[in-house]
């Protein structure tokens, strides 16, 4: 409490400096659509998305102060703030709206209506923010000196080192460029492939591999080195002790969900990707399901505490005719006639499959984990928020509420998701706006302008996230090798199991159980599962992004500020990579649905026959490429920093 009642924001509350712009409305727009995008196909591949408000604030930063010569850091965070809304949509949106475009394929029915999925995620964003805002005292306020919110003092001390700004926006479009190079030989002109499989027939049923991608570098240096490496053993376990105790056990056996084969045939006709794809993902799946309950669980004293100050302190916001500019917020008439007018949205507009109850347990489970998720970003940072466990716990409940109201079948299953897609939406945005506020509390911004800046966000992220999720669909289809779709293929297993009994529930347990152990040895659960769920190829390359920060953190011959800067030059680099790969994915996706030659072929294939028939396009030829991508990297953050130092 003394350091909340000591503490001066940078700009003080006295100053007016610009801030709501048409520049930075225009910018975080832009960056929050783009930003979007990317991180809609990292999530789909990966299973993960990654902080956008870092790299937003040095873009921001490298455009308005370098190109344009403005000078606001008030205009620098409002572009942030609203560009950093993109990530969390797109997270809440892909974690369990694809699950739909997969029922839509089995049932042959239509696809959700782009109007559909931009309300849902219009509505569950802006319902996340509105939520948040009556906890901005208690939490941001109140606990300033208590509750760190690691990304939203990161992104502050960015905004902060102004000065460096038109050299660390550099490196993050260097990262961009590299990446959107690499991307785009390797999957558009298909020069090398972009995956580097091997059989070991050594050893029936084991197999290894890796994606030779930029965005799997950069994720796993930004998750660090213990993440990445809890996601690499997941991987070990399915490939290296699971699949091939299932070809030596069970060889000559007919396992569900197979009905016809023997898991010794499917090993010979599809190697060890058939055993994965069909056993070893129900095991993941009971996995992460078991993962999302323990952290629940673990997070249960921290939940009822922040509930009831929640309760508490609900409706202590401030209004304009506060003396300081900093204190002021979205009144409250405005949060509760918004929360009510949502709410009948969603019960009232025939294209959005929730009824009555539906809408009431949104509001209810929306302001329960909005508040969950708002407290625990504060502690553990959004990149460990579990998000994904809340929904679990909210489509889990959700389906069997809906079945005990009678509303089963198709209906009651797709009812299920956009409740839980709604809940997701939330959670996730609820724990950006918090990040949100935190930089701006730090840098002196005005929290009514901010909460508007994030409902543009929101609701220009929720337009685009519909073409976005019908490209990736129509370009490789959710569920193939290319976009997993994890956490939504588990979602719509979950709602399939509670309505119709249909999952191998055996190998769900084995799953479960496995995530059990690894709790007592005092593993993470989620990353491990995650890792077990998803092909070894994604973490395998992860994990080598978590080794090459391993290395730059543990080398000697630099003190703690160099090391640090290195570091960080490492992170916006990799969110370069992040941010190069997936957008140049979404464009190579638009490729493969522009037909050519009288519609026989895509431009996307003619593209990659440029290149598919050369030497390089060999496993060699992978990882040829990727070890100068790896040498890249050195070059652009560790060399690079140490070459300045000796000068």
């Amino acid at each position: 409490m003394k350091e909340q009642e000591n503490f001066k924001p940078f700009v003080p509350a006295e100053k007016t400096l610009p801030e709501f712009t048409a520049t930075s409305i225009i910018l975080g727009i832009i960056i929050a659509v783009l930003f979007g995008g990317a991180n809609a196909y990292l999530g789909l591949r990966v299973g993960m998305t990654v902080s956008a408000s870092i790299p937003a604030a040095v873009i921001s930063m490298g455009i308005i102060r370098v190109i344009l010569k403005r000078d606001s850091v008030l205009e620098n965070n409002m572009v942030q703030t609203i560009g950093s809304a993109g990530e969390s949509v797109a997270a809440g949106a892909i974690f369990t709206l694809p699950a739909l475009f997969l029922w839509a394929n089995e049932w042959k029915t239509a696809f959700p209506s782009l109007l559909e999925i931009a309300i849902i995620a219009a509505i569950g964003g802006c319902l996340g923010v509105l939520f948040m805002v009556p906890l901005r005292k208690a939490l941001i306020v109140k606990e300033h000196g208590t509750l760190p919110y690691p990304e939203g003092q990161a992104c502050a001390e960015v905004l902060l080192a102004g000065e460096e700004g038109g050299a660390k926006a550099g490196l993050v479009f260097k990262g961009l460029g590299i990446a959107a190079l690499y991307k785009f030989i390797a999957d558009g002109l298909k020069l090398f492939p972009s995956e580097v499989h091997y059989e070991i027939p050594a050893y029936p049923g084991a197999g290894a591999g890796a994606d030779v991608l930029p965005a799997l570098l950069g994720v796993g240096y930004i998750c660090g080195t213990k993440i990445s490496s809890y996601l690499f053993a997941g991987g070990v376990l399915g490939w290296f002790v699971l699949m091939p105790m299932i070809v030596l056990f069970g060889s000559n056996i007919v396992l569900f969900p197979s009905t016809s084969q023997t898991i010794g045939q499917i090993y010979a006709e599809l190697g060890s990707m058939g055993i994965w794809s069909n056993y070893i993902k129900y095991i993941g799946a009971g996995a992460v399901a078991a993962g999302g309950f323990i952290s629940l669980i673990k997070s249960l004293p921290l939940i009822v505490t922040t509930f009831k100050d929640a309760i508490k302190d609900f409706g202590k916001t401030s209004s304009d005719n506060d003396t300081l500019r900093t204190d002021r917020d979205l009144p409250m008439s405005f949060i509760l006639a918004g929360i009510v007018i949502f709410a009948l949205i969603l019960w009232l507009i025939p294209l959005v499959p929730i009824n009555l109850f539906s809408a009431f347990m949104i509001v209810v489970f929306g302001f329960f984990f909005a508040t969950v998720s708002s407290r625990m970003v504060g502690l553990i940072g959004s990149s460990n928020n579990p998000v994904s466990g809340m929904t679990i716990a909210t489509v889990l409940i959700a389906s069997i509420l809906l079945k005990l109201t009678g509303q089963t079948g198709r209906e009651g299953m797709i009812a299920a998701i956009a409740i839980g897609a709604v809940i997701c939406i939330i959670a996730a945005i609820a724990g950006d706006t918090s990040q949100d506020l935190k930089t701006g509390y730090i840098v002196g911004a005005t929290p009514k302008r901010q909460q508007i800046g994030e409902l543009i966000g929101v609701v220009a992220s929720a337009v685009a996230i519909g073409a976005i999720l019908y490209l990736l669909n129509a370009a490789w289809g959710y569920g193939s090798t290319q976009l997993p779709a994890a956490q939504a293929t588990l979602m719509k297993m979950i709602v399939e199991g509670v309505m119709g009994g249909n999952l191998p529930w055996n190998l769900i347990f084995v799953g479960v159980f496995i995530g059990i152990v690894v709790e007592i040895l005092g593993i993470p659960v989620l990353p491990f599962a995650v890792g077990l769920y998803l092909p070894i190829h994604l973490s395998v390359p992860m994990m080598i992004g978590g080794a090459i920060r391993w290395i730059i953190e543990k080398k000697k011959d630099m003190d703690e500020a160099k090391k640090k800067a290195v570091v960080e030059d490492g992170v916006l680099f990799s969110s370069g990579l992040i941010a190069g790969e997936g957008l140049i994915g979404i464009l190579l996706a638009v490729f493969a649905i522009i037909p050519m030659k009288g519609g026989s072929s895509n431009l996307g294939e003619i593209l990659g026959n440029f290149g598919s028939q050369t030497f390089l396009n060999s496993n060699l030829g992978g990882i040829v490429f990727f070890l100068i991508l790896i040498a890249l990297f050195f070059k652009l953050t560790l060399f690079k920093k140490a070459k300045s130092n000796e000068e």
